[in-house]
């Protein structure tokens, strides 16, 4: 018996089979627990996106992406103003939360332990959790009010503050798992500081931070309220800075909350869309990181 590799697996089958199948009872149960557990989170997921195709699929087509919003009472139109005016403000947005947040973060990552980062830190965590009806007051109160109009800019300014703590604390985050012996190489070889930083550290996080500047884009593309108090809506489309703009989120709140039933048709059409490309943007960061990650290893 002592020779025998299967000695012990006959003992427990044979000799104790009741902690055998409890063992094996416990490993079906917990494996069908977690399992169902993965399945409960994906079910509301799925149910949304199951819902949103039943009742907008059948209005998006060619129109609903190249035509503006018909006046009241007529059939038809779309809402190209509102997917422009959403590309336009979150390219804004970025242009002003991406560089600060990128900067930032290279300077936490870089010294993480000063006293200034680590308040900076703190800062960006709690306006991370800020809720963005906040941000829209706030950026009502500096920009919208200052400049007694609703604008595009003034858009983009709130969502490039909800953009910046995500970059930043992605990069911060990134940048510490560089291995300090990538950086004493390069310095050691006589190459200075900053350029140390610019060609050996962030190409070594190129991939984390681009997918966090992804996310950063994609959380602030379905907001809505700090839209409402900045750059409001208009019905044409618009690609001045300083005039109001349609967004596709409250394009959908409008159409939501009217009375209308082609309206209601379009708004569904709208959220569609607007998740459908949530989607996209998130499933392109995953692909683009697990590349990256194979290309390393």
């Amino acid at each position: 018996m002592a020779n025998d590799p299967n000695a012990l697996t006959k003992t427990v089958m044979t000799g104790n089979g009741f902690t055998y199948w409890r063992r094996k009872l416990s490993n079906w149960f917990f494996t069908a627990l977690f399992s169902s557990s993965v399945l409960i989170v994906l079910l509301p997921l799925l149910l949304i996106v199951g819902y949103l195709f039943f009742k907008g699929a059948s209005s998006v087509n060619l129109s609903f992406f190249i035509h503006r919003p018909l006046p009241v009472g007529e059939t038809g139109g779309g809402m190209g103003n509102a997917i422009i005016g959403s590309i336009y403000v979150v390219g804004i947005a970025s242009l002003i939360g991406i560089p600060i947040g990128l900067l930032g973060g290279i300077f936490l990552g870089e010294f993480p332990n000063s006293k200034f980062s680590l308040v900076v830190r703190f800062v960006a965590d709690v306006l991370n959790g800020t809720p963005s009806i906040v941000m829209g007051v706030f950026a009502y109160t500096v920009v919208v009010l200052p400049m007694k109009n609703f604008t595009a800019l003034a858009g983009g300014f709130a969502l490039g503050i909800m953009m910046m703590p995500t970059v930043l604390r992605t990069t911060d985050e990134l940048l510490q798992t560089v291995p300090s012996t990538i950086r004493e190489a390069s310095l050691a070889l006589g190459v200075p500081y900053w350029r140390t930083v610019i060609s050996v550290v962030l190409r070594s996080a190129k991939s984390g931070i681009i997918t966090g500047i992804l996310l950063a884009g994609a959380r602030v593309l379905g907001e809505t309220a700090p839209l409402l108090f900045t750059s409001f809506n208009n019905a044409f489309f618009s690609y001045s800075l300083l005039q109001p703009i349609s967004t596709l989120p409250v394009q959908i709140f409008n159409y939501a909350i009217s009375p209308y039933k082609d309206w209601h048709r379009q708004a569904w059409a709208g959220a569609l869309v607007l998740v459908v490309a949530i989607l996209i943007v998130n499933l392109g960061m995953r692909a683009f990181s697990r590349q990256k990650y194979e290309q390393s290893t």
